[in-house]
């Protein structure tokens, strides 16, 4: 796989990527493209990382502020951090020494979107 950032930026706000797979099935191309969005957030540190960063006051985190929670070292947590840009998740600006991250949250909810499961109405089952 490419180590670009994948096309999901593309994607706005306003315009779901796909209906929730518990209604219609996931075409093979959209499956390809937000499969490593999802393969992303499978590792437990990334996933606590994204909470930190998607939970941040200020709506964004130093990562001197993320290395201290983890009991890994500083590259550990580049290497995840970078898995986290890559799959678009997150974006990251230097100042100075230090990168802030910050979660994109239109990406985020389009991948909740596609997961979400309407409640079966009463008396169908």
């Amino acid at each position: 796989m490419s180590k670009q950032a994948l096309t999901l930026t593309d994607l706005t706000a306003d315009a779901a990527c796909c209906p929730p797979i518990a209604r219609h099935r996931l075409p093979a191309a959209s499956a390809a493209v937000l499969a490593p969005a999802f393969k992303a957030l499978g590792d437990p540190v990334r996933l606590r990382l994204l909470s930190m960063i998607a939970s941040a006051p200020d709506g964004e985190i130093c990562v001197c502020d993320l290395t201290p929670a983890f009991e890994l070292s500083g590259p550990t947590i580049s290497h995840h951090l970078k898995t986290l840009r890559e799959a678009g998740l997150v974006d990251a600006d230097r100042r100075g020494t230090w990168v802030y991250y910050r979660a994109r949250p239109a990406i985020l909810a389009q991948l909740a979107a596609l997961l979400t499961v309407e409640p079966a109405a009463a008396g169908t089952a």
